[in-house]
């Protein structure tokens, strides 16, 4: 009887040597991909510098940006003068010419306002919105969401395929790159979080955090407007604006600071 099972239980064994099942091939497969998401995970923080150097350049040169003796140009400096650098980040801002409502800020430090968010918006209020997505920078959630973008699809195979070296990568793909810095999509903690380091940033530097405040009331009073669609993607990341209003308007006022006066 042993004799019999030990018989069986060789001729099993040939027959998993001999012909590879397709479980078998499929774990190849997986293993192949986890090396390929491993090689991906532990990307760099100069790796990930380059990949958001190129993304701000690819941007920068697909965008109308206005010159320095542009006015829009020249009222975002002037607005901006002597804040170079936050928490040690080097901070550059440029305008682009285009209708859509936005602003965003960059892992490496890269600030770009839309003119038609300038526009909409009085000086207090612009500093608000900069500070705002600033304290996403501070917090690092830009800097995760673009690792997010660079470990996914196609582009997750074109970094994790190059080794550990910077991946040269289409137009298309810095494309999708530059999509998840312009429009990222945060939680309603990690907005929250960018409004309080908003605000110390803006307070550091010498401005009025009420200018937090102030941008969300024109955003919400613009809500329902004849045009939405040029707020839409402002909105989209910017959730519970109600609430946000009112924490950032006690902590104004416990600091004790002035509301500056409408312009």
């Amino acid at each position: 009887m042993k004799l019999k099972t030990l018989k069986v239980a060789a001729l099993l064994l040939m027959a998993a040597v001999a012909v590879p099942s397709q479980a078998q091939l499929n774990l190849k497969k997986a293993v192949g991909g986890a090396m390929k998401a491993t090689q991906a995970f532990t990307l760099t923080d100069a790796q990930m510098a380059d990949y958001v150097r190129e993304s701000v350049e690819w941007m920068d040169s697909h965008n109308p940006v206005l010159p320095a003796d542009d006015p829009y140009t020249q009222r975002l400096a002037r607005l901006t003068e002597g804040i170079t650098n936050a928490d040690g980040i080097p901070l550059n801002f440029k305008v682009y010419n285009v209708v859509d409502v936005n602003a965003f800020a960059c892992p490496d430090g890269s600030v770009r306002v839309f003119a038609a968010l300038m526009d909409l918006m009085n000086d207090d209020e612009l500093m608000g919105v900069i500070g705002h997505e600033i304290g996403h920078v501070l917090k690092h959630h830009s800097k995760n969401a673009f690792k997010t973008q660079l470990l996914t699809g196609a582009l997750k195979d074109a970094v994790s395929s190059t080794g550990g070296k910077i991946a040269q990568l289409t137009d298309s793909q810095l494309g999708t790159l530059t999509e998840s810095l312009v429009n990222a999509k945060y939680s309603q903690k990690q907005e929250k979080e960018a409004d309080d380091c908003g605000y110390d940033f803006l307070v550091a530097n010498g401005r009025n955090p009420w200018g937090i405040v102030m941008s969300f009331e024109k955003l919400q009073s613009l809500e329902g407007s004849s045009n939405p669609g040029t707020l839409q993607k402002m909105f989209s990341s910017h959730p519970d604006t109600k609430s946000r209003i009112e924490k950032m308007t006690k902590r104004c006022e416990k600091d004790g600071y002035k509301r500056p006066e409408a312009k």
